[in-house]
């Protein structure tokens, strides 16, 4: 029953947003050994760059839930939620990364999540392989996001760093994935507005 459902999803998003505590793998930092040695501007700057990243993280979840509540295909809810799951673990490491940086999440998780699961439901229910490209188009430009993070992070922040780049692989594989299922091509105006929502959504959650 479509009631159902929605009281499942509202029980999944509580606890994406004030729930996960663990990731299925370790951090990719788990290795590295002694002090950071990062001042507290870099620190201050850093926390706010994960607490992007982490928002960034709750709308995919999102993103996933919307896609999925509609979608009747086997292999793409497979794809899925395989993706979701490893971005749980993503989710994890970046509120851990917050915390140890002294920072805070972002109080716009909540707002952030409603608006994204509708998104998502809307792709789901145009067409399968335009759901399918929007993941794509989506993984794709969190990547090239992760990449300007990275690049701008301080030589001495080596954690956060190790986590961004396996952050960034696993979003690779997953946008491969989707365009493997048969993605279709997002019109450029779709994309347009995609970077301009992504890049509103950058600028607020790194403030609040």
């Amino acid at each position: 029953m479509i009631i159902d459902k929605i009281i499942n999803e509202v029980e999944i998003g509580l606890n994406i947003l004030f729930g996960p505590t663990s990731s299925k793998r370790p951090r990719p930092d788990k290795k590295i050994s002694g002090d950071e040695n990062l001042n507290p501007e870099i620190k201050k700057n850093h926390a706010k760059l994960m607490r992007v990243n982490h928002s960034g993280e709750i709308c995919a979840q999102a993103l996933y839930r919307g896609q999925l509540f509609f979608n009747k295909d086997k292999t793409i809810e497979k794809s899925l939620n395989k993706a979701a799951s490893e971005e749980i673990d993503h989710l994890v490491w970046c509120e851990q990364r917050i915390n140890e940086l002294d920072g805070k999440t972002s109080l716009l998780n909540p707002i952030l999540y409603i608006g994204s699961i509708g998104i998502g439901g809307i792709a789901s229910i145009i067409d399968k392989k335009y759901n399918l490209g929007f993941l794509a188009e989506t993984e794709n430009q969190v990547s090239s996001h992760l990449d300007r993070h990275i690049v701008s992070l301080s030589k001495n922040d080596v954690r956060t760093k190790k986590i961004l780049e396996q952050m960034k692989l696993d979003e690779r594989q997953h946008e491969m994935s989707a365009k493997e299922l048969g993605a279709a091509e997002l019109p450029k105006p779709v994309k347009k507005v995609m970077s301009i929502t992504s890049k509103i959504m950058t600028s607020l959650t790194y403030k609040v």
